[in-house]
């Protein structure tokens, strides 16, 4: 067996290749000196642990030994772990969507020793097939351009950077933006909008929840119940299809069909997060315990199988596991996920197995009826394919009944399937998509009352804290594993873990997080904000690394860091009444009013923020002792209120801090010896009040 240096890595992507023939070197000084000494291009292969395609070019490529030959003798291999570097996976994305139309991993990017990009795609084939150049036959070319042409290659690379550099240049527009902008954005996401199945666009359809996230504020904003339904019918459609783990909770990464059916079988840390945020919110709008329950089944598939010992959240789990014990090395895409119907007759009694094939759409001979590759074959994916009523009719039972026979029916294959070899766990731990999930945890303590989601979100932050923070130089690091802490955080991790904290504060209101997050803020300004020309570069400086500094603002997968550092910023400045937040926060709108205006669909979730700037500051201090204080909490808590901030001065020592912050609040007390609600809303102050029902009706 062959072995390089990835093998000391702590990456699971870089340990998975870490045997490969292929002389692979991490990303770092010592590739790059040699790729300089000897003269060489950059072969830069970018993409992570639980990735199928990925998967697929290592097996038929990068253990291939006569590809590896080729790529030791020609090129300096580099490998990088895009959740652990995304600040390199951005460059040079951008460059292969620049030059091919598209991108995605397995990312394939050639370079000069300089590290400037000359040629890239994604996965390669080994040979000439699906339409796509061979890798053995690209390695050759690419080699043999170097050796005869490679000053027009160097030249070719200088152009491309200086045309990379000119795209990614932000500035302020003239004349800033206009709040039409926000109705412009609602018929944008409208007029993609699947109006039958739910989504925005076709397949393949992927989650993504700062859609719901703007479209819902619309909502709140406007009235509107056209943004309402928009986002109601999306999360139905996800959560009744394949994309939904019916038995163990959690969604998959994203569904190859447009009627959320057929999933890629992976599930990422981030959605999860973001998925249950859109469910409780959707809940505190309409009161449908639909949404509470799948935001339930979320935190429960995170808590069971996604998290640390102590208290952190691991990143993934891969599409492809096990097909057969006996064979260990076969893997196939959902084999974990997906049931042959002669196993669910062997587990389930007939009369319970028959309503079971009804409700959840499964077929003798397997339910996937187009399948190309074979790989489901004679398998059926679960999904709602009836409802309880339907089921109810069919059988001749009542729908509690029905209810029941499931339920009985999931606990048994849940017990079958764990016996399953479960996929990869990727058990990297990182602050950035931490932060997204402690956020959820808060808001699923806040919205469903279980105290369970609060300590789940403490304790994860507390891990961040101990593990990954420097507290005297205030300073995250990214990535944790295997004891060991690493990589200096980036935008998006300071962004993403100040808005955790936040929403700590405002599910256990202790001080110390809002102090906290405030300081990082602070730190956060200091290391990556472009005073002059507005917003927040993705890395730090002084990477020489790095061949530019890029300001991300798209809104995909995840939030971009720039649209969550904006509206942290401008939440601090209500909560602690810091100007300087604020103008920092209007300094990002405006350097992105370019692209908020011109490309709406990109941005929603800073489109978010720019309505949170625009509505009137609304604060809610609650004055009196926890006990007496918790049905006013819960009054306000059971309201979606997206721009408003709630303070709870309990105690003297709480009241002191808060009225640091905010001055007001050190006056704001219990009203005859009774807890008091105080709405402020343009910096005055209503009247306070005693009652949940008076505050209600301040709230309307």
């Amino acid at each position: 067996m062959h072995t390089n240096r990835l093998a000391y890595e702590k990456s699971p992507y870089l340990q998975q290749h870490a045997h490969n023939p292929v002389d692979w070197y991490a990303w770092g000084p010592e590739a790059f000196e040699k790729a300089r000494t000897e003269n060489k291009p950059i072969f830069l292969s970018i993409g992570y642990s639980t990735c199928h395609w990925c998967h697929v070019m290592e097996r038929e490529s990068f253990e291939d030994d006569a590809l590896a030959a080729v790529l030791n003798r020609h090129f300096v291999p580099v490998k990088v772990d895009r959740e652990e570097r995304p600040d390199v996976d951005r460059i040079y994305m951008l460059f292969v969507q620049a030059t091919t139309g598209s991108g995605g991993w397995p990312m394939s990017v050639f370079l000069t020793p300089e590290l400037k990009p000359f040629f890239g795609g994604t996965y390669f084939p080994p040979d000439n097939r699906y339409g796509r150049p061979g890798f053995g036959s690209i390695l050759e070319q690419l080699a043999r351009a170097w050796q005869d042409d490679r000053e027009k290659i160097q030249n070719s690379s200088i152009e491309v950077m200086n045309s990379l550099e000119q795209y990614a240049k932000i500035a302020p527009r003239p004349g800033g933006l206009d709040a039409g902008v926000l109705d412009s954005a609602f018929y944008a996401f409208r007029r993609i909008f699947d109006n039958r199945l739910g989504g925005f666009g076709g397949a393949p359809k992927f989650p993504r929840p700062s859609v719901h996230n703007f479209l819902l504020r619309h909502y709140a904003r406007t009235g509107n119940e056209e943004a309402l339904e928009m986002v109601a019918l999306t999360l139905r459609e996800m959560a009744n299809g394949g994309m939904n783990d019916q038995l163990g909770g959690g969604f998959h990464r994203y569904s190859v069909d447009d009627r959320w059916f057929v999933p890629h079988f992976e599930k990422m840390l981030y959605d999860q997060a973001q998925i249950a945020i859109s469910h409780l919110e959707m809940f505190q709008i309409t009161r449908e315990p639909f949404f509470a329950d799948v935001a339930r089944d979320i935190f429960e598939y995170v808590m069971r199988e996604m998290t640390h010992p102590e208290g952190g959240f691991y990143s993934a789990e891969d599409a492809d596991s096990v097909i057969d014990p006996a064979q260990p090395n076969v893997k196939g895409e959902g084999a974990f996920y997906v049931w042959p119907y002669q196993e669910l007759e062997a587990l389930l009694e007939p009369g319970t197995l028959e309503l079971f094939n009804f409700y959840y759409g499964v077929e003798r001979d397997g339910n996937v009826h187009e399948d190309p590759h074979g790989e489901f074959r004679g398998r059926s994916i679960l999904y709602q394919a009836h409802t309880l009523a339907q089921a109810a009719a069919r059988f001749k039972l009542s729908e509690s009944e029905v209810r029941e026979k499931l339920d009985s029916a999931r606990v048994t294959l849940l017990e079958a399937r764990a016996k399953r070899v479960r996929p990869h766990l990727d058990d990297k731990i990182l602050t950035s998509w931490n932060a997204l999930m402690i956020s959820a945890c808060a808001k699923g303590a806040q919205v469903l009352g279980e105290p369970r989601y609060a300590n789940a979100a403490v304790t994860a932050a507390q891990f961040v804290l101990k593990k990954m923070f420097e507290p005297g130089a205030v300073r995250l690091l990214r990535r944790f594993r295997d004891g060991e802490a690493a990589i200096p955080g980036f935008l998006d991790d300071y962004a993403f873990f100040a808005q955790a904290l936040l929403d700590i504060y405002e599910t256990n209101f202790e001080t110390y997080y809002l102090e906290l997050a405030a300081q990082l803020a602070v730190r956060m300004r200091e290391l990556f904000e472009d005073t002059e020309g507005g917003a927040f570069f993705s890395t730090a400086e002084g990477d020489s690394n790095l061949i530019m500094r890029m300001k991300e603002d798209y809104d995909g997968a995840e939030p971009s860091g720039n649209s969550i550092a904006a509206l942290v910023l401008l939440r601090l400045a209500r909560l602690t009444g810091r100007e300087e937040f604020r103008e920092s926060a209007e300094r990002t709108l405006l350097a992105f009013a370019q692209r908020i205006s011109g490309s709406t669909a990109g941005v929603p979730q800073m489109l978010v923020a720019f309505q949170y700037s625009l509505a009137a500051p609304r604060q809610i201090v609650i004055a009196g002792d926890r006990e007496s204080a918790a049905p006013l909490v819960e009054a306000v808590r059971q309201r979606f209120l997206p721009e408003t901030s709630v303070m709870l001065a309990d105690t003297d020592e709480a009241r002191a801090v808060l009225g640091r912050l905010t001055p007001a609040i050190a006056g704001m007390k219990p009203v005859d010896g009774r807890a008091a609600a105080y709405v402020c809303e343009n910096f005055t102050c209503q009247l306070p009040v005693t009652t949940v029902d008076d505050l209600t009706q301040l709230l309307k």
